[in-house]
């Protein structure tokens, strides 16, 4: 299924009911439905708007998106019907960065220097972590109870349920734009602005150098049940080995679908299986098996660079965007067996 929005497409997700969802440059939510899709009127007005970032709600129905418009704003389909609920406003301020758990139900995004956090649960509930920097990245740990936040010159750890904390201070020179933990929550990984990933391990705080990327790292997934980490920035999908109690300290990364003409700029994976998905900047994807080594092409026509990308939580569908609105659900093919020739 093809759909074109004419709008950036700023991220690509599956809800809980295995529904794809694509939020937009334009303010706008879009729900996946049998014969196309519906849309809700997220984020916007008079002036417009834009969907800067986007997380599937906690709860698994919909999503959670914020705006260039300072909105937080919880878009779903209930009894057929499209419904769309603003859960804060921040005047003057964009929402660049959302993250939530289903496991202790919050969703937290940032504004500036900024963290919010909110219970679905509970509406006066609300919890502020400021910064010296602006917050450039954001995750929960597996667990919901702890927040991991990037900004320049580290990571910082907060529980997210306490008001007044020192958080623990995670250092490392430089910018940090993005947050990722292990599933295992052994592990927390930062990319940089310098073309590098760093990786702490957090029952020692540890430092993992991780670099050697010609291109910034605007993606990276963990797959194969937390055992590998896949990662763009580079001509082929670089592979990080996390199995053991040390992850990726002492070993070296593999380079797979490399490719001289083009860049990753976007990866998936499949939690169950060692299966990743990587997305170029000529608008071509591909999936790869990391035991038997094969490598087929999921999306063969080029365009516009791939800038979301997402597979369902069962590992049967991926969705995909592009910078000029053009977007897909493709069923993924089962690639666990050996590659058969003719002849």
């Amino acid at each position: 299924m093809i759909f074109s929005f004419d709008a950036f497409v700023t991220d690509a997700l599956f809800d809980r009911s295995g529904r794809a969802a694509f939020a937009l440059g334009d303010g706008t939510v879009r729900f996946q439905t049998e014969d196309g899709f519906v849309t809700v009127e997220a984020h916007g007005g008079p002036m417009g708007g834009a969907v800067l970032s986007a997380a599937v709600h906690p709860s698994g129905a919909g999503v959670v998106t914020g705006g260039d418009d300072g909105k937080v704003v919880w878009s779903r389909i209930e009894g057929g019907e499209v419904v769309a609920t603003v859960i804060a406003e921040l005047k003057n301020k964009w929402i660049e960065h959302i993250a939530t758990s289903a496991a202790s139900g919050l969703i937290a995004f940032t504004a500036g220097k900024d963290v919010h956090v909110r219970d679905v649960a509970d509406a006066k509930f609300e919890r502020i972590f400021t910064h010296e920097r602006t917050v450039s990245g954001l995750a929960f740990e597996p667990k919901g109870r702890r927040l991991a936040t990037a900004a320049y010159g580290g990571a910082y750890l907060w529980y997210a349920r306490i008001a007044d904390q020192k958080p623990t201070a995670l250092k490392w020179a430089g910018s940090h734009t993005g947050v990722a933990f292990s599933p295992d929550g052994k592990f927390l990984i930062s990319s940089m602005q310098d073309n590098q990933l760093h990786g702490w391990r957090l029952s020692d705080s540890k430092d993992m150098r991780m670099g050697g990327y010609p291109s910034k790292i605007k993606s990276m997934a963990f797959f194969d049940k937390g055992n590998l980490l896949t990662t763009a920035g580079a001509s082929g999908a670089v592979i990080w080995p996390f199995a053991g109690a040390n992850g990726p300290m002492g070993k070296e990364a593999a380079e797979i679908g490399f490719n001289r003409d083009s860049m990753i700029v976007r990866v998936a994976g499949i939690d169950q299986h060692p299966v990743c998905v990587s997305a170029q900047d000529n608008g071509r994807i591909w999936i790869a098996h990391l035991r038997n080594g094969r490598i087929e092409t999921l999306k063969t026509e080029r365009g516009a660079p791939i800038s979301a990308l997402a597979t369902s939580a069962d590992g049967k569908w991926m969705a995909w965007g592009d910078e000029s609105g053009e977007a897909g659900v493709i069923a993924i093919p089962d690639i666990s067996g050996p590659r058969e020739f003719a002849g």
